[in-house]
């Protein structure tokens, strides 16, 4: 361990405030005459993608199943072997801190960012951070949590104002934080780019002080999402220790110039920097620099690890019996729909990597159910924004594609470097070579591709900067005369709309193809050669068609990284395109029709009762394709239940009035009637409810008992489950205890998820969960009335009024209510066939 007292002392003013600003996007600053190395991080949730911000040309990754698959499992245990995994991984490319996990809350079914959160509720959210952090910081890396905190939505992220009473902020949205911190030990904290309450939080030092490291006890450091914003005096002053990327903006020399200046005291640079280097030190980081290794492909038992947590998160939503399919007796399986042929497994955004592997639904179907079994495969509608990319499914390139980057902006001389990369998109933030100077450079992209059908085909090219495509030598668009108006969906919103030109392709004949590119007018280097398929005759038609002569359809409809990603909300409930017409079509077809949802977030089912099963995968990672299959066939039981609410409609979300706001503004009007908790207040049923999820075996829950029938606070209660598989085959349930109070002092939700136990029994094996209930289980935050006093004597002494009865008022805190308090236990918010109470005496 290093002497951090002795760093700090020894530490000139220029080099504080320099390790308070990163050196560049991935690592901090050194301070090599002291031996302090530079550090480096990497996104993310998903997987460790190392210090580069494109996905496209950089080694594969690790591709874990995103967070609201891991909200899924409800399993903390899981979780940490995870996050362990991921903490390799980042380490296996030279990175000592991961930012991740997301712990926001699904407080809309529409934010863009759900995929990458855990739940809507804040304890289960809490738990699974707190594991998933134990993992990762097992390997000698940082977790760093985020975004903290009421980043709930992207629009307007940087600059929105989240409006949250203290109450549901309390209670709800930094709960995940405080666990992953407390029962975790999260040594790092990323801020939001939102304000809350009308400050940035990297000028709240209630929050980053008061709150993180006085009453949570956090030790780790503190830093800023990428390019946030942070003012000099107010975020040295209020807590932040770290602003990236670097170079520094707000600290950095301007740090040290407000120190000079006697704007900012050199004690508080002093605290930022041993914070700082305390949490590096916790890891082991600053013992010697950590080498760039080359990324080790999984083992094989971390690709059944992968795959497993994926078969955990399959939610069972519906099934009249068709599931698990019975192999033998099929001849004939029709796999249908927009994603069945294309491995949609993480959203998009900072947390997007290159997977080792990438597997679609049909190709690990086809394998599951064997040669005797004939697939047939349509996909019946299209989803996607925008146009496929250029050297994926139809339009593959077998060599990949060489990038030649030259100095200046007319393509000319020799190439200073080259790259070679898998597909024609192309986001060059982190540049090959020293010789290139930002936005000053030029690129020339060579490729042959081989079309899998022959017909039109509908090439596009989007572009931030300037770019021309050739085919087999002639030109076809040409950007750089004719640019394309701005307004494209890629690349966070920062590139063009595509330009388009038609061109036939005979399947099985390589085509050259070349993209010339110059950085002209750049915003963000980019640029995206595409292609949409060409047929005239109608999808949803022809699915039917060989849906009417299967013995089953497998319908398997969803959205994609570009309708849940980071940067922008949906705007629709619904599922994109003509999917919902999809699948009624094929239903009409055929009655044996299973539907699996492929999308990140809860989507609008309306069709759920016309099917004869529903499964939810999620963005499953690349062990995805795979746990499908296992799950229709049987090898798998699908043992995901539901992290957050499904209503009916998208008007039944209790945010629905207050999302995503106006005017700069996003109020929390539903306060602490979020999720579950507004559904049942407002008597407004789901589809389906918080924590449901079926299996293909059966259980029984026993009588509870209880440690006790009384609760003290400072104490805690036992609440042990017997549960017993009554079923022929092995599967797992989850033992959920919802707390709610019989005559709440303040106004409280109905009930409140407060314990949960997954376990996993053979058939006729019995077991008891024990389920252990604390002062949080029974708390609330009570945020008191600071002119109660002054209120209560101005009313007092009026001549012509009679004062009211007043309510007791108590200080603000938690607080803990005497009287009887319910549990209720059971299989989801909607399914609690048990219940007990426990009488809370307080002193």
């Amino acid at each position: 361990m290093a002497d951090i007292d002795a760093l700090v002392a020894a530490l000139t003013l220029d080099e504080k405030t320099s390790l308070l600003a990163g050196a560049d996007s991935w690592s901090t600053v050194a301070v090599d005459r002291l031996g302090i190395p530079s550090i480096r991080v990497t996104d993310g949730p998903n997987g460790a993608r190392g210090v580069t911000f494109s996905s496209d040309d950089v080694p594969p990754s690790i591709c874990i199943p995103c967070g609201s698959a891991i909200g899924a499992t409800w399993d903390p245990g899981l979780a940490e072997a995870l996050g362990a995994l991921l903490g390799r991984d980042a380490l296996d490319r030279g990175c000592r801190a991961l930012l991740a996990p997301t712990v926001n809350l699904h407080r809309s079914p529409l934010a863009g960012r759900n995929f990458e959160c855990y739940s809507e509720d804040p304890f289960l959210s809490g738990m699974l951070a707190a594991g998933f952090v134990r993992g990762v910081q097992s390997r000698g890396v940082v977790a760093t949590v985020k975004h903290f905190v009421a980043n709930d939505q992207e629009s307007e992220r940087s600059m929105v104002s989240a409006v949250v009473d203290e109450r549901a902020l309390r209670e709800l949205y930094l709960v995940p934080f405080e666990l992953a911190i407390r029962d975790g030990g999260a040594l790092g904290v990323m801020t939001s780019y939102n304000r809350l309450n009308g400050r940035w939080l990297t000028q709240q030092p209630a929050m980053l002080l008061d709150l993180l490291r006085g009453e949570w006890g956090f030790r780790g450091l503190v830093m800023t999402d990428w390019y946030a914003v942070a003012e000099t005096v107010d975020a040295a002053t209020a807590g932040l220790d770290l602003e990236m990327p670097g170079p520094g903006r707000a600290f950095g020399k301007a740090l040290a110039d407000a120190v000079v200046g006697g704007d900012v005291d050199e004690a508080h640079a002093n605290e930022a920097v041993r914070r700082q280097l305390a949490a590096w030190d916790a890891v082991a980081a600053l013992d010697a620099p950590t080498p760039m290794g080359t990324p080790e492909p999984p083992t094989v038992d971390e690709v059944e690890l992968v795959r497993r947590a994926s078969v955990e998160s399959i939610v069972l939503l519906t099934n009249d019996g068709v599931l698990p399919l019975d192999v033998p007796t099929l001849r004939r399986v029709a796999v249908i729909g927009p994603n069945a042929d294309q491995p949609r497994i993480m959203g998009g955004g900072s947390s997007q990597v290159k997977p080792w592997e990438l597997r679609t639904p049909l190709e690990a179907l086809r394998d599951a159910l064997g040669p005797a079994v004939e697939v047939v495969h349509e996909r019946g509608c299209e989803i996607d924004k925008s146009s496929h990319v250029v050297g994926t499914l139809e339009l593959p390139s077998a060599d990949g594609f060489v990038a030649e980057y030259f100095t200046g902006l007319d393509l000319e001389g020799e190439p200073v470097a080259t790259r070679r990369v898998d597909r024609l998109r192309i986001l060059a933030l982190d540049l090959p070579s020293t010789d290139l100077v930002p936005n000053q450079w030029s690129m020339r992209v060579r490729g042959r591709i081989v079309a899998g059908e022959s017909g039109l085909y509908r090439l596009t090219l989007a572009q931030s900067g300037r770019a021309r495509l050739f085919v087999d030598g002639a030109l076809v668009v040409d950007g750089f005369t004719d640019p394309p108006p701005a307004g494209g969906t890629d690349v966070f919103g920062l590139i063009s709309q595509d330009a388009v030109a038609d061109v036939n392709l005979e399947a099985g004949v390589p085509v050259d193809v070349l993209v010339e590119y110059a950085t002209i007018e750049a915003t963000l280097p980019a640029v995206r050669v595409g292609f949409h398929f060409a047929r005239s005759d109608d999808l949803v038609e022809r699915a039917a068609a060989v849906a009417a002569d299967a013995d089953v359809a497998i319908v398997v409809v969803g959205t994609s990284d570009e309708w849940e990603s980071e940067g922008r909300d949906r705007t629709s409930f619904a599922l994109p395109g003509r999917q919902d017409e999809l699948v009624r079509r094929v239903a009409a077809q055929n009655p044996r029709t299973i539907v699996v949802v492929n999308a990140g977030a809860a989507v609008d089912l309306p069709w759920t009762d016309d099917v004869a099963a529903v499964l939810q995968c999620w963005f499953g990672g690349e062990g995805m394709a795979a746990a499908i299959a296992g799950v229709l066939t049987g090898a798998d039981e699908p043992g995901g239940r539901l992290p957050m609410s499904i209503p009916m409609r998208i008007e039944h979300s209790p945010s629905y009035d207050n999302f995503p706001g106006e005017n700069g503004e996003v109020r929390y009007g539903e306060g602490v009637y979020m999720g579950y908790r507004g559904h049942e207040h407002r008597c407004i049923p789901p589809r389906f409810a918080f924590g449901h999820g079926l299996g293909y075996t059966t259980f029984e829950l026993g009588t509870p008992a209880m440690s006790a029938t009384t609760f003290r606070p400072g104490g805690s209660l036992t609440v042990s489950v017997p549960v017993t598989n009554t079923g022929d085959r092995r599967g797992s349930e989850v033992v959920q205890c919802y707390v709610s109070p019989e005559e709440p002092r303040l106004a409280r939700p109905p009930k409140e998820l407060k314990a949960f136990a997954k376990v996993t029994l053979g058939p006729g094996e019995s077991t008891v969960v024990d389920l252990v209930l604390h002062d949080r289980s029974f708390a609330y935050w009570d945020p008191g009335q600071p002119d109660w006093e002054d209120v209560k004597a101005n009313v007092e002494n009026a001549t012509f009024v009679t004062p009211d009865r007043p309510a007791e008022r108590r200080q603000r805190g938690w607080q803990i209510d005497p009287g009887r308090y319910h549990l209720h236990i059971g299989r989801s918010s909607g399914d609690l066939p048990i219940a007990t109470a426990v009488d809370v005496v307080t002193p």
